[in-house]
């Protein structure tokens, strides 16, 4: 069965924790559902059959770490995982998309997991086959040009495998990569009436559906045998995939360990609308509770019962609480977990302690400059610090006002980069109270660091 690496909850956590700071009770929870997914396989199939996911609603406002830690879950398991604003979505008949969408964009994300494990089972294959295309592409060209001593030879058939021995080892040692080959790549006809949009702007299905309709005429195209390897592997590789054992393992993917996160579900409570049609509130709600209770969708890669894909919902909850949704919706959540608002400590340890801190991402991006951006101790609480006072007295962004913070600080740095006389900088609390003392001085900061 194909399945993501069965991880304790106890690793799951300790892996959020490289990226994530603080929210311990949230990473517990998804830690759990994700667990208890492997659990299920394990029960007998008439039992398994019964065990429905426990979907989670997180609490707690922006840039605290909801997404973050759905996105980073999805990552470490090897599950499909799919984004969407509840917001997004109508009723059925208005203007918007379509909730089963959701699914079908679900299972293109397995179907990318799945296409990725079939190309590296018939990897070897394909960079043989790739190498014998390589030498017929070569070989009408090159024989008579490379070796016209063969001319004199009376067998065609000696004089041609003879050309292939040589041109093989010319390839295999790397001596024909600038080779200059045809090769035929395939070319996607446009209905007129998309030519504005494009198909690729289309729903997953309806994209493929006009791509199996319409003609799929080739091109020839010359290119160096460098480049030619990597466009011919694509073809090889794909041609070798069992169409129908990546649909069915597509499914089975989709259906037992697929995640959706639901952001922004607040926005969608309320009290039923009075007059007008209710296409943001209720409406959407009654629309998601059969995809979220269980349901099939069509895609495709065929059927998807959403049964036992685990949902993630996620919400500031400002004006409503996740009383306000509708009640069938509510028992389909049934773990509620609140995430804390972050504290100056917590930016503190964002700006130090994850692996792809933002401290570090900036001295690893003007590195490349051969400027040695250095952030001192004092300086990282004298960043913390402002942030935290921004968001205490302006709207909270959580983590995200870090990245405006410590943008408005290093800007000159970056622009001065290339040209700097003096490679080592150092920012201390001076230099961030320098950089930000016209800022700090306005009475509406937000408007200048947001």
């Amino acid at each position: 069965m194909l399945a993501p690496p069965a991880w304790t909850p106890r690793q799951i956590v300790t892996e959020l924790d490289k990226y994530i700071v603080g929210q311990h009770a949230a990473k517990r929870a998804v830690a759990i559902a994700i667990r208890n997914r492997w659990r299920r396989q394990q029960l007998p199939p008439d039992l398994r059959k019964d065990v429905t996911p426990k979907n989670i609603i997180l609490i707690g406002p922006t840039g605290v770490g909801k997404t973050e830690i759905a996105r980073r879950l999805a990552q470490l398991v090897g599950a499909p995982f799919v984004k969407v604003e509840a917001t997004r979505f109508t009723e059925v008949g208005y203007v918007g998309r379509d909730v089963e969408s959701i699914i079908r964009d679900l299972a293109e994300a397995g179907a990318v997991i799945v296409r990725q494990q079939m190309h590296a089972q018939v990897r070897e294959q394909a960079q043989k086959r790739v190498r014998e295309k390589l030498l017929d592409l070569l070989l009408p060209s090159s024989r008579r040009e490379e070796y016209p001593e063969e001319a004199e030879e009376t067998t065609p058939r000696r004089r041609i495998s003879r050309s292939r021995e040589k041109l093989a080892a010319q390839l295999d040692a790397g001596l024909l990569e600038d080779r200059i080959v045809t090769v035929e790549v395939p070319k996607k006809a446009e209905m007129p009436i998309f030519a504005a949009v494009g198909i690729d702007n289309l729903d997953s299905d309806l994209r493929h559906l006009f791509e199996q309709v319409l003609p799929r005429n080739t091109v020839s195209q010359d290119m160096p045998i460098r480049e030619a390897r990597k466009v011919l592997l694509e073809q090889e590789t794909e041609a070798l995939i069992d169409r129908a054992a990546l649909a069915e393992r597509t499914v089975e993917l989709v259906e037992n360990h697929g995640i959706v996160f639901l952001d922004e579900i607040d926005k969608i409570c309320g009290p039923q609308s009075s007059h007008g049609p209710d296409v943001s509130r209720q409406g959407v709600q009654r629309d998601l509770l059969p995809i979220v209770e269980g349901t099939t969708v069509n895609s495709k890669y065929g059927p998807i019962r959403t049964d036992h894909i685990l949902f993630v919902a996620a919400g500031a909850f400002h004006t409503a609480k996740p009383s306000d949704l509708m009640p069938e919706l509510q028992g389909r959540f049934p773990i509620r977990v609140e995430l804390s608002d972050l504290s100056r400590e917590d930016f503190v340890r964002i700006l130090t302690e994850p692996k792809h801190a933002l401290t570090r991402q900036y001295a690893e991006l003007l590195r490349t400059e051969g400027v040695d951006l250095t952030f001192t101790p004092d300086g990282i609480e004298a960043l913390a610090d402002i942030a935290y006072q921004v968001n205490r007295t302006h709207q909270n962004i959580g983590a995200r006002r870090l990245h405006t913070v410590l943008e408005k600080v290093v800007e000159d740095i970056s622009f001065e980069a290339p040209d700097l006389p003096d490679k080592q900088v150092v920012i201390d609390a001076a230099f961030v109270h320098r950089r930000l003392a016209d800022i700090l001085q306005r009475e509406d900061l937000s408007k200048y660091i947001l």
